[in-house]
């Protein structure tokens, strides 16, 4: 994609948008039909997945899984 100075200039945060969603791999930035700066998505490394982060930090009720009938009658607007 293509766009002129004062196109990205306007339409920066959409530009962007795309770029992270990668609906667009690049947006070339071009003045007076010349390209002077391309727009890239930067190759991060992968957030490594910390399973447990939350550990002692509160337990969960022996009652967990039962049915609260306030909850479903909230949720359905009725009775069981």
């Amino acid at each position: 994609m293509v766009v002129n100075v004062f196109e990205a200039k306007t339409q920066l945060s959409r530009l962007l948008r795309l770029i992270e969603m990668g609906r667009e791999s690049s947006v070339i930035i071009a003045r007076n039909g010349r390209p002077i700066a391309r727009i890239v998505p930067l190759k991060s490394s992968p957030v490594s997945r910390r399973i447990g982060v939350a550990r002692g930090r509160f337990t969960v009720p022996d009652n967990f899984d039962d049915v609260d009938d306030e909850i479903v009658s909230l949720m359905t607007g009725g009775d069981l």
